[in-house]
């Protein structure tokens, strides 16, 4: 089997996703518009959703792991009054509710939903079960059992009440956090039911939708060479972890898979970090007592 065709490219292309369109969908379109070798993103968005998917090309999807980690901010609306089989619009209607909670009954239940809490996945979710994904036994009938999961809910904050039917939250949140889920959850405890009416990631560890760009804009620009100026580089995915700065003999030695010594830097003992020489990032990797210990060397020019 020959090796895939493509440039050798590495960055990030920060993307606006518009509703209608997979996360898988995205990350092929931009793959073939930079006839880039290599692309994933950095944490899955349902089709309905919309707002910021990052794309890594290259290089960039050795660090892919960092942003998934990451604290991620979504604002929603939840529409009160009604509880779907999908917890969003798409759903058949399974049970309907009179009630309507006002903004302070709302706020008031908010608080109970942040720090370390339990969340059940929808049951149209990725999760597997029993090696197949919940979606796939759902939209054949059967109604998958799915076992509350730790999620850590940094913000729950209500941002509007929109007449007595719906509400607009933000979310912020660590990996794994279903948005469905906490409409569908805050619903029940609130006694009016509820799901997701509209989704919208507004910022994914260090990345944020001022960055971003529209698929309209990236297929203008396809396989072109004004393309490559959309591109952030590799190290824009990494600003919200500590950098170790190291020597060129260091340098060497990291790049070479083995533990080194560091210069200067702002992690502590244990942290996840990376390292860099003259500013350039040479790796992935966790600060120990003064030296740096790649665990995903990075091969840029």
């Amino acid at each position: 089997m020959g090796r895939r065709k493509g440039r050798d490219i590495s960055g990030w292309i920060v993307v606006d996703k518009p509703a209608g369109w997979g996360s898988t969908d995205v990350v092929n379109k931009v793959r073939w518009a930079f006839q880039a070798k290599k692309a994933g993103h950095a944490g899955t968005l349902d089709p309905d959703a919309t707002g910021l998917l990052a794309v890594a090309l290259g290089e960039a999807t050795k660090v892919v792991s960092s942003i998934t980690e990451a604290l991620k901010a979504y604002d929603f609306t939840v529409r009160w009054g009604a509880e779907t089989a999908t917890d969003d619009a798409s759903g058949e209607v399974l049970r309907e509710a009179a009630a309507r909670p006002g903004a302070d009954a709302i706020r008031a239940a908010l608080p109970g939903w942040t720090g370390d809490v339990m969340q059940v996945p929808p049951a149209y979710s990725a999760v597997h079960v029993d090696g197949r994904r919940a979606y796939e036994l759902a939209r054949e009938g059967e109604a998958p059992e799915l076992a509350a999961r730790p999620l850590y809910v940094d913000e729950l904050e209500l941002l509007e009440v929109r007449g007595a039917d719906r509400a607009v939250l933000r979310l912020v949140c660590g990996k794994g956090g279903y948005v469905r889920s906490i409409a569908r959850d805050l619903g029940r405890e609130l006694g009016c039911l509820g799901h997701v009416e509209s989704l919208r990631r507004i910022w994914s560890g260090p990345f944020d939708l001022d960055q971003s760009v529209s698929l309209e804009r990236i297929e203008e620009l396809a396989r072109s060479e004004a393309i490559d100026d959309l591109l952030l580089p590799v190290e824009a995915g990494l600003d919200d972890l500590p950098v170790c700065r190291v020597t060129e003999l260091a340098a060497t030695r990291i790049r070479n898979g083995n533990p080194a010594e560091v210069v200067s830097s702002e992690a502590e003992f244990g942290d996840l970090a990376w390292a860099a020489h003259q500013g350039r990032p040479l790796a992935l990797g966790q600060y120990r007592a003064g030296h740096f210990h790649p665990s995903r060397v990075l091969n840029l020019a």
